[in-house]
């Protein structure tokens, strides 16, 4: 019996195309529209080369930190490329202000940092922090040197041989440069959430899979409910058939998105597809709580069960990342039960982190979602009866 529905289920879902449609067909059309939507969002975004003059005098020639900090800033090799500098006297660099050439230009005058802009706008904000940081390093480093000095401890050449080696240290450090891989994205938030929100669209799967063994829902569960047949086995039959059947649209909206969108999931794809695997049995789970528990018709509990996905992706952020740290901060016990919120989150965990902490407390919490409601579900359907049958 149990492979008899299993195979049952099975074919009978796939006749649904309304089913097929939601599961298979809306997510790709909707990551067509994101992709649309999105793919020029980060390069229109993207920082212009700013260009900027600097004063070529003596004194910022021979301010080491300056001239090799602007000199890494405006390198053409370097993919972080912020500035195009021209270097010149100031009687030039006044010429091409005037012209616009230039958004503004830097002039060292005793080892102060004097900046000559016509307007304030982005860019020249941009360009007087890049100036404040390098003059806050600057006097850090100064005072270090200073209070080594007195004390006696380096000369200055070993100071900043050993300021430089733990510099240079700290910008190859691995972890630091894992946390800011090539591949992240904000765009990617919104794929994220589109993944997120197919494993819940799942339940609809199953739901409808429960809905053929209820005997107040079709023939089927009539003919099911007179025999001896375990309902714990059409529970798992009808699931694993959903599980299975939502396992081909998620594989099939992986596909899509990497090899026709071209989406980049980085080093992290196996990690993604794992967390979308136990997302996807969650959302299968809920679908099977929604079906056992509600006594109405199909069309009711197909409304309960959307409310209650829609109101759990509002609550986790997916309309407006805002609501899910309003949730976090003030009412935080619901995004912990929140199956929509454990499955983002989850993603987030891996998007801005570093550790799998995160990551690995939303896995144990989506299973202990989906066992939780698989066992309430289980306990519902062996308690009811129903006179007329």
């Amino acid at each position: 019996m149990f492979f008899h529905n299993f195979k049952y289920v099975f074919k009978s879902i796939f006749k649904d195309k309304g089913l097929i449609f939601w599961t298979f067909a809306f997510p790709i059309l909707l990551g067509t529209f994101f992709s649309m939507a999105f793919s020029d969002i980060e390069k229109n975004e993207m920082l212009d080369i700013i260009n900027i003059g600097i004063v070529s005098n003596e004194e910022f020639n021979n301010n080491v930190i300056y001239k090799d900090t602007f000199k890494s800033l405006s390198d053409e090799a370097n993919k972080e490329r912020l500035f195009d500098i021209n270097y010149s006297d100031e009687d030039t660099l006044k010429k091409e202000l005037e012209n616009m050439d230039i958004i503004g230009y830097l002039i060292l005058e005793e080892n102060v940092p004097k900046i000559i802009v016509q307007n304030s706008g982005t860019n020249e904000t941009i360009f007087k922090f890049v100036v404040d940081e390098i003059n806050q390093t600057q006097s850090m480093i100064g005072n270090v040197i200073e209070y080594n000095q007195l004390k006696g401890n380096q000369n200055i050449e070993e100071l900043y041989s050993n300021i430089y080696s733990k510099i240079e240290k700290v910008k190859n450090d691995e972890n630091i440069q894992n946390i800011t891989s090539n591949n992240i994205s904000y765009t990617m938030i919104e794929f994220y959430t589109l993944i997120a929100m197919t494993c819940l669209y799942g339940g609809m799967i199953s739901m409808v899979a429960i809905n053929n063994c209820l005997p107040n829902m079709s023939s089927k569960g009539k003919r099911i409910s007179v025999t001896s047949t375990s309902k714990f086995k059409i529970i798992i039959s009808s699931l694993l058939a959903s599980y299975l059947i939502q396992l081909i649209g998620l594989f099939l909206l992986f596909i899509y998105t990497i090899f026709v969108l071209k989406i980049d999931y980085g080093s992290n794809l196996p990690l993604i597809i794992l967390l979308s695997l136990i997302g996807s049995f969650a959302g299968l789970s809920l679908g099977v709580f929604v079906a056992t528990i509600f006594k109405t018709n199909e069309n009711g509990k197909t409304g309960i069960l959307i409310s209650i996905t829609m109101l759990g992706c509002f609550l986790s952020g997916m309309m407006g990342i805002t609501m899910k740290y309003i949730i976090d901060k003030n009412i935080p016990i619901l995004n912990k039960i929140n199956s929509a919120n454990l499955i983002t989150d989850g993603f987030y965990g891996l998007y801005y982190y570093d550790t799998l902490d995160r990551y690995i407390i939303n896995i144990i919490s989506l299973i202990l979602f989906s066992l939780i409601m698989i066992l309430i579900s289980y306990k519902s359907l062996r308690r009811q009866k129903y006179d007329s049958i």
